[in-house]
């Protein structure tokens, strides 16, 4: 059989009717795939998703057809992806294999969806998915795991090496030096040492800096989770400590939030091309944005004349520093109803391994779900995070509409439009964009 890649780039509905810390773990890399299956198996298997290309997993179907060289994998771009996925599954050629996103848990849109996903915990699919961080594990109310991370993020910020080394500056750990050392570069001439999107958004530059530090004060304070999820008044409270930092932050001097708003028109590619002007010494990121660093260097006039080392960093909010926040980027979850369910089970097993998990994050610039965090250079500052201050949003037990809910009150007290007091007063029912 012919191996094929299908890129469909407009699918619509219709047409598819660590060292000590965050360090590296002490386990043997895993050993190597061994096919249950003959290879002169013959079979074809479809991926859907909503990236508009997936090279680190069209690198993965090659690696693949070394085991199974007559099989045909395709991976196929759905347009609006979040709101036909659950028809798609039922459509006469529904794909095999397709991806999920932790915040879509408890959004009932989505029941049906989840409803068609395979249960890949199981015991008689044999399905070893050991070598990814339990703590990014996410599972049903029943206990069912029907989605596996295959891409995590983080919030933080891209820095600007050169501008620290030509400065004589250390990269500051904690909230006490970020306003030191923001002091020393705006008397250097830099208007505004930290930059970022201002914008309603995960990336959005006063998410990137608060919101680890207040997912930490959930996670501390377990016993509020639930209150925070039911959008209780009384539980904004817990946003407090949070906003007051924010408030403390924009009005410091460390950043011109105008300029930001002037200066930074998105959250992904204008960030990107603004960081790479060169007169940004610190830019709010997340690890999502910092995966399209590598391939708009080239398109960056200023960078090409002027290129500059950069490496990501969590964003020091904290009195005794930052939080890495492990955030799930991207899941996989096989249809249940798959025409080809072992084939499909045979893939998945394939690409759970350290090896596979670890070259497809690589490619795609992103952190590896494995509990070996082999980091490339750009985020390996992350390996020094301190255990106690290393979680992942699995273990803070926020679910979507408190997450949005924080969103807002951030965005409305960074930008003037509500005190602190106003903002954890109204919890629960701060207007969204």
């Amino acid at each position: 059989m012919k191996k094929t890649f299908g890129r469909i780039l407009s699918l619509s509905l219709a047409a598819m009717l660590l060292l000590q810390g965050c360090g590296k773990s002490e386990k043997e890399p895993a050993e190597g795939f061994v096919p249950r299956y003959d290879k002169d198996t013959e079979f074809s298997l479809t991926v859907a998703g909503s990236y508009s290309n997936f090279e680190s997993l069209e690198a993965e179907f090659e690696r693949f057809y070394e085991y199974y060289p007559e099989a045909s994998l395709e991976y196929v771009t759905m347009d609006d992806y979040d709101n036909v996925i659950s028809s798609a599954l039922i459509n006469s050629e529904p794909p095999d294999i397709f991806t999920t996103n932790t915040w879509m848990v408890g959004n009932e849109k989505y029941d049906s969806m989840f409803d068609a996903c395979e249960v890949l915990s199981d015991p008689e699919l044999d399905m070893d998915y050991s070598c990814i961080r339990e703590s990014l594990i996410w599972s049903m109310d029943s206990g069912d795991v029907v989605m596996l991370p295959i891409f995590t993020s983080s919030f933080g910020m891209l820095v600007n090496m050169d501008i620290f080394e030509k400065e004589g500056l250390e990269v500051p750990t904690d909230f006490d030096e970020l306003l030191r050392v923001c002091g020393k570069l705006k008397s250097a001439g830099y208007e505004s040492p930290v930059m970022g999107a201002d914008k309603f958004s995960g990336p959005g530059l006063f998410n990137c800096f608060v919101y680890p530090m207040f997912a930490y004060n959930v996670m501390e304070n377990s016993d509020k989770a639930d209150a925070l999820n039911n959008l209780e008044a009384s539980a904004g409270e817990l946003m407090r400590p949070s906003l007051e930092r924010l408030y403390e932050f924009v009005n410091s001097g460390c950043i011109d939030v105008e300029k930001c708003r002037e200066e930074i028109t998105d959250d992904y590619d204008s960030v990107i091309m603004r960081f790479f002007e060169g007169d940004v010494p610190m830019m709010f990121a997340t690890g999502d944005v910092a995966s399209g660093t590598a391939k708009r260097e080239s398109k960056s006039g200023a960078f090409s004349a002027h290129p500059f080392k950069y490496r990501f960093f969590v964003a020091p909010s904290g009195d005794d520093g930052g939080y890495f926040i492990n955030s799930t980027s991207l899941c996989f979850s096989v249809n249940k109803n798959s025409r080809n369910i072992e084939m499909t089970n045979e893939f998945m097993r394939f690409l759970l391994r350290r090896e596979e998990l670890g070259n497809m994050a690589g490619l795609k610039r992103l952190i590896t779900p494995t509990e070996d965090l082999s980091f490339d250079e750009l985020y390996s500052s992350l390996a020094d995070i301190p255990s106690d201050r290393c979680f992942s949003d699995k273990e803070t037990g926020l679910m979507d509409p408190a997450v949005r809910q924080f969103r807002a009150a951030i965005y409305a007290v960074g930008n003037g439009d509500m005190t602190v007091d106003e903002a954890v007063a109204a919890y629960g029912s701060i207007p969204e964009e």
